[in-house]
């Protein structure tokens, strides 16, 4: 496992020391009230990492800390990798952002739209044009998930057997035939929804590259990087030290121990989830992210050219708007104002409409469990922050965090 370890005295880095300890005391309230079982918080800059700190359990029931190589579920944390697997795959000319996904997966050729009706009898349309691979990559295919209970689409998605997960006898190919049999949200391009989409982009690079997308994964991406603990399942040898998962109570808001999804972990799916089954450590998503913020490269191993990673970081939405103008107000991984969505990222835009103190450089997104990391290209800062509470939207995390860490640059 790569070591994780402060490598650089906060002062060295810009930061006022006693202004980043502020990210532990205000944190470790989440803690100590019973809103959070225990977190990691990372802040890096140019490549060193200035905070490192860990409170709390892994496990509150066992009395188990959280450590530095404590396994978490990152859950929609597992999204960059796959967009960054399949624009590896782009590079290679595999495929144009403009194909058809039909193209790879028939199963999506003739999509239909949904236009009005309930989720058992649904009125719909053709689609104006095909479900494209930049649709998959920006959220705007159309696609959705059984657990936003918004739509009746949603409904369908849940009827299916999508909601928290997949059903147990479909792999990665068929559950991407039954979402194609579902209807569209939208006409594909017209709108932004948080859905399945990168999770048939994970079968787009199955299908290109001749592997499955663990293969993939630990081929081109884990190995390459010394990304040691990030897998689709926890092994045997890992399972001290996962993380237990865990959700508010909705009578008091304290974490209450949620095992029934947990345990997933423990066991290697049949459908392999790019947009949210893989588990990861501090360690690992720290090197993902330090790949990132180096335009590609790290240690001598590049897996993108800096001109693709500048291009995934820009904002793709149609007309350059933002999710508040084009996206559906379902999500709580980051907030609406002045944020546009890249290749597999959310694009810090405008801070100032966003009301959060930062750069207005940063590209970053998170997980279903309240993990989060960014990466600012300008201030040279990655940051991540691992705990386990489902929904992310049960506390403003992320935006604390943000402005915790930009108050303490003093350089």
């Amino acid at each position: 496992m790569p070591e994780l370890k402060v490598e650089v005295a906060p002062e060295e880095a810009g930061f006022d020391g006693e202004r980043l300890a502020r990210i532990d005391t205000h944190f470790r309230k989440y803690v100590d009230d019973g809103r959070l079982p225990g977190w990691l918080c990372l802040v890096a800059r140019d490549g060193r990492i200035a905070h490192l700190s860990t409170y709390g359990h892994r496990d509150v029931e066992a009395s188990l800390p959280i450590e530095l190589d404590t396994v978490f579920r990152i859950y929609s944390m597992t999204k960059p990798i796959t967009s960054v697997a399949a624009m590896m795959l782009y590079e290679e000319g595999a495929f144009e952002l403009k194909d058809p996904v039909a193209n790879f997966i028939p199963s999506f050729a003739d999509a239909r739209v949904y236009k009005s009706g309930n989720h058992i009898n649904p009125v719909t349309e053709p689609a104006t044009e095909p479900v494209r691979v930049w649709h998959l990559l920006t959220h705007t295919a159309g696609l959705t998930y059984g657990f936003h209970y918004a739509h009746p689409v949603d409904a369908m998605y849940r009827a299916a057997g999508f909601e928290w997960g997949q059903p147990p006898d479909a792999d990665l190919a068929e559950c991407c035939d039954r979402w194609a049999r579902i209807p569209l949200l939208f006409q594909p391009g017209t709108e932004w929804n948080y859905g399945v989409n990168t999770d048939v982009l994970g079968r787009l690079v199955e299908v290109c590259s001749g592997q499955t997308l663990d293969q993939f994964f630990q081929e081109r991406i884990f190995e390459p990087l010394g990304m040691t603990d990030s897998a689709f399942a926890v092994d045997e040898s890992r399972l001290d030290r996962l993380a237990a998962l865990y959700t508010a109570n909705p009578k008091d808001g304290k974490a209450m121990r949620l095992d029934a999804m947990g345990d997933a972990a423990k066991t290697m799916p049949k459908a392999l989830s790019g947009g949210g089954g893989l588990v990861s450590t501090a360690a690992d998503y720290h090197r993902f992210t330090q790949m990132l913020l180096n335009n590609g490269e790290l240690d001598g191993v590049r897996l993108l050219g800096s001109r693709t990673v500048d291009y995934m970081t820009a904002n793709h939405l149609p007309g350059g708007v933002d999710l508040e103008a084009i996206g559906r107000p379902l999500f709580s991984e980051t907030t609406f104002d002045g944020v546009g969505f890249g290749l597999g990222f959310s694009v810090l835009e405008n801070p100032v409409a966003n009301k959060v103190l930062s750069s207005g450089a940063e590209f970053a997104w998170g997980g279903a469990a309240s993990t989060a990391f960014w990466v600012d290209p300008v201030e040279e800062i990655t940051v991540l922050f691992l705990t386990q509470l489902l929904p992310s939207s049960t506390h403003p995390i992320r935006t604390q965090l943000k402005q915790l860490v930009y108050q303490a640059l003093v350089d």
